[in-house]
């Protein structure tokens, strides 16, 4: 399943499964699991682990040294998990020893053309980033985040599970979970109903939501006010804990 004109390098390590296209290049110290496909002109360097049933298309990058002058050529990761589509000329960066050591991937996510996730970034599962959106090192994407085309975040930025990142927006501080922001720099604009519905979210479910919204940005609050009347709410409410949990360990601040 590897063609003849591929590039691969003596220690990378091939599920028999896999298929490697024409002129690929597989560098050292990369992992390939089963059913996973690289199609023409990707080059994949290492120390880089890929799961498994992934698709990487013609002249995507992954696995680079990271874009940061503080590295000087140490033993650092990208791990990808399995069933993500990572299209055209995307760049993936391994991570920093300053930012601990690894880039990492999770399962079935989408990633479009020209998207670049940088050295230390954690993304979750599940999620979508749209044609040439842009993240910076040490951000952290929670599951089924929406991000849009041309989208940028900024370095260590977190964005909660279920949130939307609009077309061409600016995120220089954290996003609560289910909340769609846009702009530059991006502000909130309601929740994220229609991702919260294909997610099977229920109509119960999509009230409490809107009502922490609501307490979180309609009654000019102070933001510990708001996170105690919030955790009020959470307690007989779950689905609030990610709201909860992404405001107390917010190092930029939330998005308001």
């Amino acid at each position: 399943m590897i063609d003849g004109r591929a590039v691969v390098h003596p220690s990378a390590r091939i599920d028999s499964s896999a298929n490697i296209g024409p002129f690929a290049v597989i560098g050292e110290d990369v992992e390939i699991g089963p059913d996973t496909r690289i199609d023409s002109h990707a080059v994949i360097e290492g120390p880089t682990r890929i799961g498994s049933s992934n698709h990487i298309y013609s002249f995507a990058s992954i696995g680079g040294d990271p874009q940061d002058k503080k590295y000087r050529g140490e033993h650092t990761w990208l791990i990808i998990g399995d069933h993500n589509t990572i299209r055209e000329y995307t760049t993936i960066n391994r991570g920093t020893v300053q930012g601990g050591g690894k880039t990492v991937i999770g399962d079935d996510n989408w990633i479009m053309a020209y998207v670049h996730v940088a050295h230390d970034c954690l993304i979750g599962s599940h999620t979508i980033a749209a044609n040439g959106s842009a993240l910076a090192g040490h951000v952290v994407i929670d599951d089924y985040v929406g991000i849009g085309a041309f989208a940028k975040i900024y370095q260590f930025c977190r964005v909660g599970c279920h949130a939307f990142i609009g077309f061409d927006s600016g995120v220089t501080q954290d996003v609560p979970p289910y909340v769609t922001v846009s702009g530059t720099p991006a502000e909130p604009h309601g929740i994220n109903s229609e991702g919260l519905k294909r997610c099977g979210f229920t109509p119960s479910q999509m009230r409490v939501i809107k009502e922490s919204y609501r307490i979180l940005y309609r009654r000019n609050l102070m933001l510990e006010e708001a996170l105690n009347k919030i955790s009020e709410l959470a307690k007989e409410n779950h689905e609030l804990d990610p709201v909860i949990e992404v405001i107390r360990n917010s190092k930029r601040g939330i998005a308001r």
